[in-house]
């Protein structure tokens, strides 16, 4: 590891600890030739993999619009910055550990609408109105019919759903 302050080549190791994480591993190191400290940090390398949108052209996974998307879709209301960030942590392994080297959008917009129904269900509902385009008011109903079910109960839910938003 090259020296930040002289570019000197040889470095010594003084600490090393795992972030808080366990990501990544913090490496407090000390210059041989002009002896200043730096700190470098070491992770496994993930594999890049592509998404194939909708029409079909691809670009690299990023994971910041995963995480923008959850933030637009839970704005006001009570989802913490740290469970939005574990949903995207989520899908971001669960992608990984599939080894592919392609995903589709669909795929990825289905596994985030599945972690913000069991989180919070007007998140859900934002979410999922802007992810499958509802065309009309009747296809907005039939999804939160769907997420409630028919029965009395689920028409509380609706009411309750109504008045949150307000």
């Amino acid at each position: 590891m090259r020296c930040p302050y002289c570019s000197a080549a040889d470095s010594k190791v003084i600490d090393s600890r795992p972030t808080e994480d366990g990501r990544a591993i913090r490496r407090r190191r000390e210059c041989i030739q002009c002896g200043k400290r730096f700190t470098t940090y070491e992770k496994v390398e993930e594999m890049l993999f592509m998404v194939v949108k909708r029409d079909g052209s691809r670009e690299s996974f990023d994971r910041n619009k995963i995480l923008n998307g959850i933030i637009r879709a839970c704005q006001k209301r009570p989802v913490s910055m740290e469970q939005m960030e574990a949903i995207v942590d989520d899908i971001e392994r669960s992608l990984n550990n599939n080894m592919e080297k392609e995903v589709s959008s669909s795929v990825i917009g289905e596994e985030v609408m599945n972690h913000l129904k069991d989180l919070d269900e007007v998140a859900y509902v934002r979410f999922a109105s802007v992810y499958r385009q509802f065309k009309d008011v009747s296809t907005f109903i039939a999804e939160i019919e769907k997420l409630l079910g028919s029965d009395s109960a689920g028409k509380k839910k609706l009411k309750k759903l109504a008045e949150a938003e307000k």
